[in-house]
């Protein structure tokens, strides 16, 4: 089989939602000799950025994203241990978070989708996350993005307050923080001193990537 026919499953497993299909194709690339960095990033990126394109657009819904999400990390688990140190040891390392008292982490599941897809080593330090655990994260482990969000009005005060952890802890000018969640906004980034906020996953992961 060819390499692009093997990129192409890559992708189409991804968008249409087909986790055997990806996992099947991400043993095939290690087989011929496929580059694992280029059958993620020619591969399941490529379709995993069409999913986000689509859900963007509003032309498919939640649900799809999730599965898709899944297929993806069932090619990425496969492909990524075959991934050189060295190559891992170059690429940028986020973190995703749900602050502390809020337990809605879907949308932070998709950014950590999204993020892995772009290139990011990500830590997920899942839902209803003490600020303190945040900030020391950030520190021990070398973050250089962390994404925040929140579902509810009450716990966005969590937000500027693991902001002032960081500066804190000398980590801040070090690190960017986006955020996000229905009850947050780009006024809101700017009070509390994050360098951005986005509606959905897929631009947040296209901002850090230009930036």
């Amino acid at each position: 089989m060819s390499k692009e026919q093997i990129l192409e499953d890559l992708a189409n497993a991804v968008i249409n939602c087909k986790a055997d299909q990806a996992k099947a194709a991400a043993e095939q690339a290690l087989a011929e000799g496929v580059n694992p960095v280029e059958a993620i990033n020619e591969g399941l990126v490529k379709g995993m950025s069409v999913v986000g394109e689509r859900y963007a657009a509003h032309q498919v819904y939640l649900p799809q994203v999730l599965v898709s999400s899944k297929c993806l990390y069932a090619g990425l688990d496969i492909l990524i241990p075959a991934i050189p140190k060295d190559d891992l040891a170059n690429s940028k390392k986020a973190a995703t978070v749900v602050v502390e008292g809020d337990v809605h982490d879907i949308g932070k599941n998709i950014v950590k989708t999204m993020l892995t897809a772009g290139g990011f080593v990500v830590t997920d330090l899942g839902k209803d996350v003490p600020s303190a655990t945040v900030a020391s994260t950030v520190k021990d482990n070398g973050i250089d993005v962390l994404c925040m969000s929140t579902l509810m009005t009450p716990t966005m005060d969590r937000m500027p307050e693991i902001i002032d952890l960081l500066k804190e802890n000398g980590t801040r000018s070090a690190c960017t923080v986006t955020i996000g969640g229905p009850p947050t906004s780009p006024n809101f980034a700017s009070e509390i001193g994050a360098d951005h906020r986005d509606n959905n996953a897929q631009d947040c992961v296209n901002w850090l990537k230009a930036m």
